[in-house]
């Protein structure tokens, strides 16, 4: 779905699974700045929107999702994981109750399965579920930012910003009493800034939650049962996950960025050595310079210093090894 922000001064677009929205405006460090001082807005109009509504929709939804929500406050946001029957990670939805339907956004395309999986859990359970893609867009609003909210906007309200449920049709208006617009690569850069993992980036057909840090913030250790419990109790009672997050900090020499799937090594051992993982996400930040998401075997000492390709890497600890 073509985002009419794409008409503003300046747009690229973004490429890949972000297609349909700006990836920046002319200035990428002026964007994230911006955004960084609490003003602006992103355009997240690409991903995709789902509504369930219905009295039992907090119970039902508890049984299928890794978070706590049978008593869910209206207004309050979280976020949930759908797991695989083995644990692996198959959804990310962010979420809040509005007193009568709980929106959530996902990622851009996937929200077909989604749909898909939740119209086959329905039983005898009163719920109604809806893609409301077409006719609801998500807009993001920084943290600090006093922009007003348009009256009747569903808001998910978290530490990193607001997110804003805005139909459709606003989009445009919207953007003229809300800029400076603020492209993708802004956003993605302060998302790594703060370690925070992204589905489909930093997961892939075999990760499990607890690689990501994603317990406690989308996964409750003391809730009942769900599809892949199984898996997130064994792993925190009794193991340790084989992979775990990382950020680095990139050569800042280099003219290139080490792209997505990028093997480290260690330095000592140079490109020829073993493979310890891979970069997931990378990006130039305006005060950090180039920095990346990976996923490293949790055997890699803290302190090693790697190679992502070619490109000297310095590792912070997201997941404890």
């Amino acid at each position: 779905m073509k985002s009419p922000l794409l008409s503003l001064p300046g747009a690229v677009p973004a490429e890949g699974v972000d297609e349909g929205v700006a990836a920046h405006y002319g200035d990428l460090f002026r964007e994230q700045r911006a955004l960084a001082d609490g003003t602006g807005f992103v355009d997240l109009s690409h991903r995709g929107v789902v509504t369930v509504t219905g009295s039992d929709r907090l119970s039902w939804l508890h049984l299928l999702l890794t978070q706590h929500v049978s008593e869910l406050p209206a207004g309050r946001a979280t976020e949930a994981l759908i797991l695989s029957a083995n644990g692996h990670i198959e959804h990310a939805l962010y979420l809040v109750d509005d007193g009568e339907t709980i929106w959530a956004h996902v990622e851009p395309g996937t929200q077909d399965a989604l749909l898909a999986y939740l119209e086959s859990m329905k039983f005898f359970y009163r719920v109604e579920v809806a893609d409301r893609t077409d006719d609801h867009a998500v807009v993001h609003l920084p943290a600090g930012s006093i922009a007003a909210v348009p009256e009747g906007v569903v808001v998910r309200e978290t530490p990193h910003g607001r997110d804003l449920f805005l139909p459709r049709a606003d989009l445009e208006t919207f953007a003229e009493g809300h800029g400076p617009a603020a492209g993708l690569l802004a956003y993605e850069a302060l998302r790594v800034e703060a370690h925070r993992p992204r589905l489909g980036f930093e997961t892939d057909h075999r990760t499990i939650p607890h690689e990501l840090g994603w317990i406690g913030t989308a996964v409750h250790l003391q809730k009942g049962c769900y599809r892949g419990q199984e898996t997130v109790a064994r792993v925190h009672n009794l193991g340790k996950p084989p992979r775990r997050l990382v950020f680095l900090h990139l050569d800042g020499s280099d003219v290139h960025l080490p792209p997505a799937g990028t093997p480290l090594h260690l330095a000592s051992e140079g490109a020829e050595g073993r493979k310890l993982g891979f970069v997931t996400t990378s990006v130039r930040h305006h005060e950090l310079g180039p920095i990346a998401l990976a996923l490293v075997k949790r055997n890699v000492p803290v302190d090693a210093e790697l190679i992502a390709g070619d490109t000297a890497a310095a590792q912070e600890v997201v997941v404890e090894p």
